[in-house]
């Protein structure tokens, strides 16, 4: 007998289910989220189960790494493009697990990339580094704006940044409560700045040495910092069939649905990668005012259209030429990128 099954998973348990061939419901449990509890409720089954999708929630690591090393065949579900069957009148977690073993058994089930388990942790480093980043800048925007309300004077991150604690607390004399969030803030992002530049060491480390780094970062725009942000959160190249695959992923290609030369929606312009969404948006950046053909090509977009518009033209040629780059191993060449 061939088997599907189907893990319906969530922060505290999951909830298992198994199907045939003919879609005949086979087994049904709820488990708490433990790994051994999970795997000897399948072992019965055996060689019979022909494949597992498992949700791709916040928390599918553990789960998926037990299954892969128990010898099962993981389909990681794409939950933002598993639609739910508009007949139904009642939906719950059973039928949820249920009706993505059947998607399986059918051959139809959307499917999200595991990303190797050996390059997760270096890759999340990475994103924590990046989060970090954020709560440092929007404690320094919070100081800008309680000078600039209180004091009406307008001080730059980079200045902030560079004075002590008491510096800070003196832009606020007479006024001993201000001058205390300003120092508490302060501090804050001091010791976020340590760890930040531990981090980046850290990363810098592993990411310098690692093929094909050095290439990326002959793309104009692209420094050490968004050099590992492209390598790491794109993976193994050859997952993309396509430049186009790539550019969509990244989020540089237009979410629109057209009929007969009409717009007639728009689609879900955040299915992709935020971080390398992020990371080309910033290399266009970059790269309009450091490197003369980028330069140009953006002030021709310019002239046609908006800067907005120009912004993302840039950046989905930038991610375009780096799939070349990464797929074909070579050095940017910008000859074939704005002929």
């Amino acid at each position: 007998m061939e088997l599907y099954g189907a893990i319906d998973l969530h922060s505290t348990n999951c909830h298992v289910a198994m199907v045939d061939a003919q879609r005949n419901r086979v087994f049904y449990r709820k488990f708490p989220n433990q790994k051994e509890v999970v795997l000897d409720a399948l072992f019965p089954f055996g060689d019979q189960i022909r494949g597992i999708a498992v949700e791709s929630t916040y928390n599918w690591y553990w789960l998926v790494d037990a299954l892969m090393e128990r010898g099962y065949r993981v389909h990681l579900v794409n939950t933002t493009q598993v639609i739910q069957y508009s007949g139904m009148k009642y939906g719950d977690d059973r039928h949820d697990a249920f009706w993505l073993a059947t998607l399986l058994s059918l051959g139809i089930l959307p499917e999200g990339y595991i990303y190797p388990r050996e390059e997760r942790p270096l890759r999340d480093l990475f994103r924590k580094r990046a989060h970090l980043v954020r709560v440092r800048t929007a404690l320094l925007l919070s100081q800008q704006n309680m000078v600039l309300r209180n004091r009406g004077v307008k001080v730059s991150a980079h200045t902030l940044k560079r004075l002590g604690e008491d510096g800070v607390g003196s832009l606020f004399q007479g006024d001993r409560e201000l001058a205390l969030a300003a120092e508490a803030n302060k501090v804050v992002i001091d010791t976020l700045t340590i760890q930040i530049d531990r981090l980046e060491k850290a990363l810098r480390m592993k990411m310098v040495p690692r093929e094909g780094f050095a290439k990326v970062m002959s793309l104009p725009g692209v420094g050490d910092i968004l050099g590992m942000a492209i390598l790491l959160e794109t993976g193994p190249i050859d997952r993309f069939e396509r430049v186009g695959d790539y550019t969509s992923y990244s989020r540089k290609v237009p979410g629109v649905w057209l009929s007969n030369g009409k717009v007639k929606g728009r689609g879900n312009t955040r299915n992709g990668n935020r971080y390398l969404a992020w990371a080309f948006s910033e290399a266009a950046d970059h790269a309009r005012r450091h490197h003369a053909l980028s330069r140009d090509f953006y002030q021709r977009k310019l002239n046609q259209s908006n800067a907005a518009v120009a912004h993302h033209a840039l950046a989905h040629k930038l991610s375009r030429a780096a799939y070349y780059i990464m797929r074909d191993n070579v050095v940017f060449d910008e000859g074939k990128m704005f002929r």
